[in-house]
């Protein structure tokens, strides 16, 4: 039977499925819950497990070779729980700081559920972590418990200092072994309650422009937070759902953890070695799954595949991480006759701003707020406005919204002023619909206009041989900045003068004059290790060499004379 605090985490997870396609309606009326006492793992995923869904599959995990893991709500509540125990064994206690190294294997989601019910707290990270990494995470993130898969032991031995280490998949030398966990007893009794306002989960940032900051969440912020998530995609009761995410990044505790199971689907993984469309596209469809979201990267490599071969039974279609270009969705659209909406948010907060399901869309849009978001743009002079960055008002604040950053002494740095600020740019339109515009620090003038990095990356991505593309902005002694672009060009696409020809002239043709690209250059786009293009990195040496000879590899619109007003060839 459910308490007071799931019955009210209930109701406002049921107000949205009721109007999942009555935006106006779910927007007006939803009301985060207020909870002073809440354990999600405790008083959710267990209430699920003992109830009518307790022999769904709530985890799917399958592999390259045939072989797959499948647990229901209740073997995966039974599992959590004896991992709870082992690890209260082992020392981990309430307020704790463990990293969490997996790729996606059970042990994953076994291990978060079991940490949420000690009440410790969760660092995920990537498996790709260097010693180094490790180090840095382990000093600044005061850990003291450390869980990994048995090959990456003895690469972060050295940086583990005096943590507990388990290790899963083999025997470890030093390292307790995960498996023995499994032997632990089924009945798990918290040590006492968990406020709502615990802290539950600590994440490193991407670091695109900085060092990483460490974003500290509570048992409210992305366990509750996470309603809008779900409203935003579209899950429904019994859904498989699908998402493309590394363990270790916000965006897979968004969409492989919370989200599904807030609306009591099936959390689907395919576990790839090494990406393969093909071999997502077979899964996605031979699994059934219904509901998908991956990031703009992904979807830009599925639609080099011919996508109507794949009869998929899929309903929903989403995108985040980075704005989608039109171009994709528009491929996407007339393959399986359904459209991807985008969405938007940050590893501090859950979804923000998306396009619901059962809405009219806009091309380029990102979408209007979510339920339980209110947002001010404010301009360069700190004024409301239909263009400026976006904020979220701190009185309150929403319910999903990070408490604060964890400082390298330990200690939460709470939130403080009248917003809380993304750093990104957006426009509103008459209809309240929000159009991502660009990093506050990536968008440019040239010859006094100013430039959208993403508006030309759009137009640019719409040519056959462009895969990515980054946009910044290269000094110029006349117009202050001429628009450049970096590109990486489709497989088998030489990286010649004629394909830069070609790509001048589409540019001449789709764009304004003043938003044109006149410089060229081909190249692999540098990313964050959670696969975001990194604008500054390119902006920062483009500007260091502003004052050396042209560099070699550089195209420039001038030198092709009236060659550049000709027909683009595709």
């Amino acid at each position: 039977m459910l308490g007071t605090k799931e019955n009210t985490f209930l109701s406002a997870r049921d107000f949205l499925l009721t109007h999942r396609d009555d935006y106006a309606t779910a927007y007006a009326g939803f009301q985060w819950p207020k909870l002073e006492r809440f354990n999600w793992a405790l008083d959710w995923f267990d209430q699920i497990a003992a109830g009518d869904r307790r022999n769904q599959t709530a985890l799917w995990v399958a592999y390259e070779d045939g072989r797959e893991d499948k647990l229901t709500f209740a073997e995966l509540s039974d599992r959590s729980n004896r991992f709870a125990n082992y690890y209260q064994n082992l020392g981990v206690r309430r307020g704790d700081r463990v990293l969490l190294m997996l790729g996606n294997i059970p042990p994953l989601w076994e291990t978060m559920l079991a940490m949420m019910k000690l009440g410790a707290v969760i660092i995920p990270a990537t498996t790709l972590l260097t010693a180094n990494d490790v180090a840095d995470r382990i000093a600044r993130g005061r850990v003291r418990h450390i869980v990994c898969a048995a090959e990456l032991a003895p690469k972060i031995d050295a940086a583990c200092g005096n943590c507990t280490r388990i290790a899963i998949g083999g025997k470890t030398p030093g390292w307790h072994e995960y498996e023995q966990g499994y032997a632990s007893p089924a009945t798990f009794q918290p040590d006492g309650e968990t406020r709502a306002s615990d802290p539950l989960q600590l994440y490193f940032t991407s670091g695109t422009t900085a060092k990483p900051k460490l974003v500290m969440h509570s048992h409210t912020s992305y366990p509750v937070g996470h309603l809008s998530t779900m409203y935003w995609i579209g899950i429904k009761p019994g859904d498989i759902h699908c998402n493309l995410s590394s363990p270790g990044w916000a965006k897979h505790a968004w969409s492989c953890f919370f989200a599904p199971w807030n609306a009591e689907a099936t959390v689907f993984v395919i576990n790839q070695s090494r990406f393969s469309a093909r071999g997502l596209l077979d899964a996605i469809t031979g699994c059934g799954v219904t509901t998908f979201c991956a990031p703009p990267t992904v979807w830009r490599m599925l639609i080099t595949e011919s996508l109507a071969d794949w009869k998929v039974k899929l309903r929903e279609l989403a995108s985040a991480g980075e704005p989608l270009n039109p171009e994709v969705i528009e491929q996407v659209r007339t393959a399986w006759g359904l459209t991807i909406r985008d969405g938007y948010g940050q590893t501090e907060t859950t979804a923000q701003v998306g396009n619901p399901p059962g809405q009219k869309l806009k091309v380029g849009a990102m979408g209007r707020p979510l339920p339980g978001y209110h947002v001010r743009l404010l301009n360069t002079e700190n004024k409301d406005a239909d263009e400026g960055e976006l904020c979220l008002p701190l009185n309150p604040p929403p319910a999903a919204l990070m408490p604060g950053y964890q400082g390298d002494d330990g200690n939460l740095i709470p939130l403080e002023g009248p917003v809380y600020r993304t750093g990104d740019v957006v426009q509103r339109d008459a209809e309240g619909y929000l159009t991502f515009v660009g990093r506050a620090d990536d968008v440019f003038k040239a010859s006094d206009y100013r430039i959208s990095p993403f508006e030309v990356e759009s137009a640019l991505i719409e040519h056959a041989d462009v895969i990515e593309c980054a946009v910044v902005p290269t000094p110029d002694p006349l117009r202050h900045a001429l628009v450049k672009a970096f590109v990486t060009l489709r497989v088998g696409c030489p990286p010649s003068r004629e394909t830069a020809l070609s790509i001048f002239q589409h540019s001449r043709k789709v764009l304004a004059p003043y938003k044109r690209v006149r410089r060229l250059e081909f190249v692999d786009l540098p990313k964050t290790i959670s696969g975001k293009i990194r604008r500054v990195q390119l902006r920062t040496a483009e500007a260091e060499r502003a004052q050396n000879a042209r560099p070699s590899e550089e195209f420039r619109e001038e030198d092709f004379g009236e060659l550049i007003s000709e027909t683009p060839k595709r």
